[in-house]
C-alpha cells in the first residue's frame, strides 16, 4: 500500500496504473476526503490554540481567586468540539485508508500495456509439441479409466471441483511434491512448512485483501482464511521484521494445499482438473534488495522452468500485459504447459515481482550496512502447481494402449514404476 504522501504527489501516475490494470479506485472520494481532512485539521489546530489560551487564562484566574466559570464553560465547549472533530477526522482517515488499500501496484515500464490476456507476449517456447498419431484421451477420461482420478466421488464428498486421487494417482501427486521440493532445495531454497490457515493481517500483507475477499474461504467465527497459496504464510514469515542486508537474498520454497472459491469464474475451464477449489502447489518466495529484484525475477522464472524441463513437458513463458496482471504485481511471467488432450496451453506458474508493494503492507524492511533501513522487494512464483502439471503428464505421456508412462525423473519417487496401466 502506498503512503498517503506518495499518493498525493503521484496521483496521475497512480491513476494511470489503476486504469492499465482495469482496477477501480474512487478518486473522487479520495479528493473529497482529502479536502475535508485539511479543513478539519485547520479548524482543530485553531480550536486547540484557543483551548490552550483559555487554559492559561483559567489558571491565572484560579490563582487570583477570581471568577472563572465563564472561561471554564468556554474551555469545556471547546474540548467537546475538539473531541467531536477528532472522531470525525479518524472516520475520514479510515475511509481514506480503505481507498489507499484499493490502489494497485504500478506496472514496470517493461510490461506491455493491454486490456486482457490476448495482449500478453509469448517470450519463449521450450520443447516440441509432438504430432501424436492417435487421439489423446482427455485427462479426466483416462484418469477414470485407470482408476486414479475420481471427480464424481470428490463431488460426493465435498462438492464440485474437489478431486480425489487414488492408487498410482495419489502416488503421482506425492512424487511430484517431493520431486519439486528436492529440486528447489538443491538450488538453495530453504524449505518451509507453514500453516494453511492465516489471519486477516497476513492476507492484507500480500494483497489478497480487501480486493479478493470474495474469492477466499473464510472461517467466519475466527475471521481466519484458508490460504489461496503458500505465498501468503511464507511472505508473512518475516512480517514486521527488519532483516540484515547480509542475509539477502532469502529464498524459500514450500508445499501447501491451496483453497480458492473462484467466485465469478464459473463456466470457465470447468472440466476435470483445470479449475479447482482445492489443489496442491509448491511455491517459491524471495526477499531481496531493490536493486537486484529484476535479476532475481529472471532467476525465479528459470527455477520454475527447471521443473518442466526435467519432466520433459512442452511449455512456454508468457509476459503478462498490464490488464492481465494481479493487483499486487509490478511484472509477471506465466508459465504454460501444452495439454494435447484438451488442446490448450494451461498455466502452471505465475512468477511475480511485487517490488516493495507487499513489503510496505507487511512492514518488511532490511538494514543496510550504513544503518539505513528500507523496504525489501518480494517475489514469488509457483514451482509449480500440481493439477495442470498432472494434466500435462496424463496427456503428453499417454500411449495408444491407454496407459500413462511415468516421466523418468519421477520414477525414483514411485519405487521404480514406469507405467500406469
Amino acid at each position: 500500500m502506498f503512503p498517503i504522501k506518495f499518493v498525493r504527489e503521484n496521483l496521475d501516475l497512480l491513476k494511470k496504473a489503476a486504469e492499465q490494470k482495469n482496477a477501480y479506485v474512487d478518486w473522487d472520494a479520495f479528493r473529497e476526503y482529502e479536502n475535508e481532512r485539511r479543513k478539519i485539521i485547520h479548524i482543530l489546530e485553531e480550536e486547540k490554540r484557543q483551548h490552550k489560551k483559555l487554559s492559561q487564562e483559567l489558571s491565572i484566574l484560579k490563582q487570583k481567586n477570581q471568577d472563572f466559570e465563564g472561561i471554564l464553560k468556554q474551555a469545556r465547549q471547546l474540548s467537546d468540539s475538539i473531541k467531536d472533530r477528532e472522531a470525525t477526522l479518524r472516520e475520514i482517515e479510515e475511509k481514506t485508508e480503505n481507498i489507499l488499500a484499493s490502489i494497485p501496484n504500478i506496472p514496470h515500464p517493461s510490461v506491455p500495456v493491454g486490456k486482457s490476456s490476448e495482449e500478453n507476449i509469448v517470450v519463449r517456447t521450450i520443447g516440441e509439441i509432438k504430432d501424436i498419431p492417435f487421439d489423446v484421451i482427455p485427462h479426466y477420461e483416462i484418469g477414470k479409466k485407470l482408476d486414479i482420478l475420481h471427480l464424481d466421488r470428490g463431488a460426493k464428498i465435498s462438492g464440485s471441483f474437489f478431486p480425489v486421487f487414488s492408487g498410482h494417482g495419489a502416488r503421482l501427486v506425492r512424487a511430484l511434491i517431493n520431486f519439486m521440493l528436492d529440486t528447489h532445495t538443491k538450488s538453495g531454497y530453504k524449505e518451509i512448512w507453514p500453516p494453511s490457515v492465516v489471519n486477516r493481517k497476513s492476507m492484507f500483507g500480500t494483497g489478497q485483501l480487501p480486493k479478493l475477499e470474495e474469492d477466499m474461504y473464510r472461517l467466519k467465527d475466527e475471521d481466519m482464511f484458508l490460504i489461496p497459496t503458500a505465498e501468503v504464510p511464507v511472505t508473512n514469515f518475516h512480517r514486521e521484521e527488519t532483516l540484515s542486508e547480509e542475509s539477502l537474498p532469502i529464498r524459500y520454497c514450500a508445499y501447501t494445499p491451496c483453497f480458492r472459491r473462484e467466485a465469478g469464474a464459473y463456466g470457465k475451464d470447468t472440466k476435470g482438473l483445470m479449475r479447482l477449489h482445492q489443489f496442491d502447489k509448491v511455491e517459491l518466495v524471495v526477499f531481496c534488495r531493490p536493486e537486484v529484484s529484476y535479476d532475481e525475477h529472471e532467476v525465479l522464472v528459470k527455477e520454475a522452468e527447471k521443473v518442466l524441463q526435467m519432466l520433459e513437458i512442452p511449455y512456454r513463458v508468457v509476459l503478462l500485459c498490464t490488464g492481465d496482471m494481479s493487483f499486487a504485481a509490478s511484472k509477471c511471467y506465466d508459465i504454460e504447459v501444452w495439454a494435447p488432450g484438451v488442446r490448450k496451453w494451461l498455466e502452471v506458474s505465475s512468477c511475480s515481482n511485487f517490488e516493495d508493494f507487499q513489503a510496505r503492507r507487511a512492514d518488511i524492511r532490511y538494514r543496510a550496512k550504513n544503518g539505513k533501513t528500507s523496504f525489501v522487494h518480494t517475489l514469488n512464483g509457483s514451482g509449480i502447481a500440481l493439477p495442470r502439471t498432472i494434466i500435462a503428464i496424463m496427456e503428453n505421456y499417454q500411449t495408444q494402449n491407454g496407459t500413462i508412462i511415468i516421466p523418468e525423473v519421477l520414477r525414483q519417487y514411485m519405487d521404480g514404476l514406469t507405467e500406469i496401466k
